[in-house]
């Protein structure tokens, strides 16, 4: 998506005499030669060793009564090791796409054959266990070949893990405690992202550290909770948001995603707050600072970042419907409701329209 939208660029700037067309080749050129570019070669290889692994560990426990047990161990481990050095002879060679797919073939058969060979020993412990075993083993490997696909890898099984967790009875304050290693294997996917250069992985860290968030409000649904998190999540966007700030451009090297995720947690905290609300006071007060939060968001980062730019609307226009049904549409009935809902939308495709005609006329400024 991203170089056909350049490419296009590209054509309409060299029509118009501002890039030469030898320039625009050798930038598309220099684009596609980059390792991190999306190849559905590689992505289709990947696929097909995941589904591969799939298959044999299908077939191994198919077959797994007839097979005597020394021969059962000695034949995954052999496998595993296969695929290991396998992968490690192809990123030899050279062969990075070859390579990453055997990789992924043998975290996945290590993950296959901790179930496997549990089951056939009787080994206690559960599910949650089992996938922190293979996250570290996974994490090891991404560590070991600086492997993009296996961090990718790490990342849903960190996914896993948590997931395992909530669902089990034992994901609260009372329970084993494993519910709050999560923060560390954010940490962990990070950091391997990070290493490895596997660019869209880090959203998978994000979105869980989100989630981990929620899931400790609904544990403890308490006003001091979600006002921390409100907090939290505002701090560190004006740390990545503003250029005073000494991280704004370790932040902007990395993208839109710490402004977009920080800005969420702004956000989550200040709906965890509006179940914490009594009264209509503290509603009108919760929701105008939604509604300068919003703002806020857009006017700082929006510019620049799409992606707040379209939470800060999207939040700015449920917030102003909500506090119209929760003060006059209750007045007014539901005919009442809609018409203020009818006005409200015009109103903020009013100010959005003159955001965005501001943000362009900044953009213009600066270019020139």
């Amino acid at each position: 998506m991203y170089r056909g939208r350049i490419e296009k660029d590209f054509n309409i700037w060299v029509a118009k005499g501002l890039l030469s067309a030898e320039t625009a080749r050798a930038m598309l050129a220099e684009y596609d030669s980059r390792a991190t570019v999306f190849s559905a070669g590689r992505v289709l290889l990947v696929l097909a060793a995941v589904l591969l692994s799939a298959a044999i560990l299908l077939l191994v426990a198919a077959n797994w009564e007839a097979i005597p047990r020394l021969v059962r161990v000695g034949g995954i481990v052999a496998l595993i090791w296969a695929f290991y050095g396998s992968a490690a002879l192809c990123l030899g060679r050279g062969w990075r796409s070859m390579g990453a797919a055997l990789l992924v073939l043998g975290t996945m058969t290590f993950g296959g054959a901790i179930a496997l060979v549990g089951q056939m020993y009787h080994l206690s412990g559960d599910a949650a266990e089992a996938l922190l075993v293979w996250f570290a083993a996974a994490s090891v490997a991404a560590l070991a070949f600086r492997s993009a696909a296996v961090s990718v890898i790490c990342g849903f099984l960190a996914w896993a893990v948590f997931g395992q967790l909530v669902t089990d009875n034992d994901a609260n304050f009372d329970g084993d405690g494993y519910i709050y290693f999560i923060p560390g294997l954010i940490i962990v996917v990070v950091a391997l992202v990070r290493y490895t250069n596997a660019g869209a992985a880090r959203h998978l860290a994000y979105l869980l550290a989100l989630a981990w968030l929620g899931w400790l409000y609904i544990e403890l649904p308490e006003a001091w909770l979600a006002a921390t998190l409100f907090g939290l999540g505002l701090v560190a966007f004006l740390s990545v948001s503003l250029p005073a700030s000494p991280l704004f451009r370790v932040a902007r090297d990395a993208g839109a995603a710490p402004a977009f995720y920080s800005f969420a947690l702004a956000i989550l905290g200040l709906a965890a707050l509006h179940t914490e609300i009594d009264g209509l006071g503290q509603e009108v007060a919760i929701g105008a600072t939604t509604l300068a939060v919003a703002l806020g968001g857009i006017t700082i980062a929006g510019r620049l970042n799409g992606a707040v730019r379209f939470l800060g609307y999207a939040v700015f226009a449920t917030e102003t419907l909500y506090l119209a049904f929760e003060t006059l549409g209750s007045i007014l009935g539901t005919s009442g409701f809609f018409l203020i809902s009818g006005v409200v939308v015009g109103l903020v495709a009013w100010l959005v329209i003159r955001l965005e005609k501001r943000l362009g006329a900044e953009t213009t400024v600066e270019g020139a």
